[in-house]
């Protein structure tokens, strides 16, 4: 069996559907239906990725979401109500790296986790080569050990997070957009509010690097163009 997937979802059958596809596709899943199961799960972990559904009867996605942050930067995916606009953006500025509403088909899931594993393993191989480090003025990033530091001090990022700063690291000076970055980050989709989910990430990413929007020190927005290194 391959790497391990937390599921938590409190309508069993949609938990037991969900890791019997995961299953079907080499993956270990460890199911969960209520926040407290799945606290003591993840206080075991890590695991590959996980899977929250915000709705559960003693807790909610956000609150495990956090909690995963506090220590690991797997890949989280929320499983929203349809529609529900609020809970995405709520996810994605928690920590998460994606969402999926209900209801859902699960060869759909199942394609979302193997693209988020895709670009973890992509970011975090076995054995990367050694001095691959990306620098700008205090802000390091070593891509073999996936951490940045900033002065020095080390900053606690997700995977997307990570991924998105080094793509603009990467692009020295130039102009990213929006719609560059979500199909850097997320090659196998198709997103109409790119620009929305992509505002999310770098809103999140400089209030962990200190910074603004009014007055950036890093992450600079052109208007109507994109984002680049400041």
């Amino acid at each position: 069996m391959g790497a391990c997937i937390l599921v938590v979802d409190d309508e069993k059958e949609i938990a037991d559907l969900v890791a019997l596809y995961l299953r079907g596709e080499g993956y270990a899943a460890r199911v969960c239906h209520t926040g407290a199961e799945a606290l003591a799960a993840i206080a075991e972990g890590p695991y590959a990725l996980a899977l929250l559904d915000v709705m559960l009867p003693d807790a909610d996605g956000f609150a495990l979401c956090r909690k995963i942050r506090e220590q690991y930067n797997y890949p989280v995916i929320m499983l929203t109500a349809k529609d529900a606009e609020l809970d995405k953006i709520t996810g994605l500025t928690l920590g998460a790296d994606d969402y999926i509403t209900k209801p859902f088909r699960p060869l759909e899931l199942v394609a979302r986790v193997k693209a988020q594993l895709r670009r973890y393993t992509r970011y975090n191989p076995a054995q990367p080569p050694a001095g691959d480090v990306l620098a700008h003025k205090a802000l390091v990033l070593d891509i073999a050990a996936h951490t940045c530091t900033l002065a020095g001090r080390s900053i606690d990022l997700t995977p997307t997070e990570f991924s998105l700063l080094r793509i603009l690291c990467e692009a020295g000076g130039r102009v990213v957009s929006a719609e560059e970055l979500f199909c850097q980050l997320w090659p196998d989709e198709y997103y109409t509010k790119a620009s929305s989910t992509i505002t999310v990430h770098v809103r999140h990413l400089r209030e962990k690097l200190g910074d603004s929007a009014e007055h950036p020190e890093y992450i600079r927005t052109v208007w109507g163009v994109g984002y680049k290194l400041g």
